[in-house]
Parts: structure tokens; C-alpha cells; sequence
């Protein structure tokens, strides 16, 4: 198998939005070096049909003026997360790998537009409506975006990425994986900064270019 790397992230998890330009650049960074990029979509939140109960919404916020604070980048605090508001990320990461199925580099695209969507504008990214609106804005047909976020593939397709989330015991996000011939490599589980993670990934690459 030809190197790759490997971002395992949720688009509504707030430290993956963190990561964003971070992640950027180091995409970048392996584009440049003919290593390509591949999303694993974590399933942040899933399941729950309920509403976000105060306290939990509180803690939430709290969370991320943290990582606000540590990443620099912006949140839209006012009327975020109103009431009734079930905070289910299934829906967005199925967005992703649906648009991954269609156009591998425009599911990075459709990343960034569900994130400034969800914590720049506060637009309600569970919506499969709001969904196909940043698929369309990220370059991908609405009508055939839509047959795919639908479909029962897809489903199984974004199950089976938790599930080899869960598989790995990747228990936080953002992570990035380096993969060469089957074997993975660790480059970070959590937010660190961009200092931090490019020579590491610098290395690898000139790792992987000699193997």
C-alpha cells in the first residue's frame, strides 16, 4: 500500500477545529512530498436523540473557550447550541465520507465548510439540509450528494470508520496517522502545535521517500 496520511477527526468535535489550520498546513505539507491525504471519519457523539441538557451545554461551552484560548482559533459564543438542540455528529461525519466516496479532495473541502459552518455561524450541521448546502458550496452536486449521504452504503461506510476508530483505541481526536505498507505510525493523539508536529512529520516523509 502507498503511503498515506491518515487524519482521524470528527468536523463537529471542537478540538479537531482546533487542529484546522494546523491540519492544513500539514496536509500541505505531505501533498507537496506526493503523499495524500485520506479523512477517517471518529464519531465524536452518535446515537443520542436528546436534547442537550443545560448543564451539559454549559460544560461544552467551557470547552471550547479552552480551546479557544489554546489554539487561537474563533468561536460564535451567542445563542450557540440553543435549546432543543441534539448534538448528534453521525449526520455531518456521514456527510464526509459520502462526499469522500464522490471526491476524495473536495470531502477535505466539505471539512472546513461543515466546521465554520457549526462554530463560526451557528448553523445547525445535524441538518441534512444544511449538508447538502456545504456540499454544493464545497463543489459537490446537490442532487447526487444527497442519493449518496441517503444511501445504505454510506451508512455502513460511516459505521465502519467508527468502528475502526474504536477497533484502534483511538479514544480522542484530533489523530494523525502516518501509514506506509500496512504499518502505522503515531504523529499526535490531540492538539498540538504546528512547531511541534511538521518536523515529525518532515521526517517521516523523508522516511518514506528512501523506502
Amino acid at each position: 500500500m502507498p503511503a498515506r496520511l491518515l487524519y482521524v477527526m470528527d468536523p463537529m468535535c471542537s478540538w479537531c477545529w482546533g487542529f484546522a489550520p494546523v491540519a492544513e498546513a500539514l496536509v500541505e505539507q505531505a501533498d507537496a512530498a506526493g503523499v495524500p491525504l485520506h479523512l477517517v471519519l471518529g464519531g465524536l457523539r452518535t446515537g443520542s436523540g436528546a436534547a442537550l441538557e443545560p448543564t451539559t451545554k454549559r460544560y461544552i461551552l467551557e470547552h471550547w473557550r479552552a480551546v479557544q484560548e489554546t489554539t487561537g482559533q474563533s468561536f460564535k459564543f451567542e445563542d450557540a447550541l440553543p435549546d432543543g438542540f441534539v448534538y448528534d455528529t453521525e449526520p455531518a461525519c456521514r456527510a464526509i465520507v459520502a462526499a469522500r466516496s464522490l471526491a476524495p479532495d473536495i470531502a477535505w473541502k466539505l471539512v472546513g465548510q461543515i466546521q465554520r459552518a457549526f462554530y463560526l455561524q451557528g448553523r445547525d450541521t445535524t441538518k441534512a439540509s444544511v449538508l447538502a448546502e456545504l456540499a454544493e458550496r464545497a463543489g459537490l452536486p446537490r442532487i447526487e450528494f444527497a442519493a449518496a449521504f441517503d444511501s445504505a452504503e454510506q451508512h455502513a461506510a460511516t459505521a465502519s470508520d467508527f468502528a475502526w476508530v474504536q477497533d484502534l483505541g483511538i479514544a480522542g481526536f484530533p489523530t494523525l496517522l502516518a501509514e506506509r505498507d500496512g504499518q502505522l505510525a503515531l504523529l499526535t493523539n490531540g492538539y498540538q502545535p504546528l512547531e511541534a508536529l511538521a518536523p515529525l512529520l518532515g521526517r517521516w516523509l523523508e522516511r518514506a521517500a528512501c523506502a
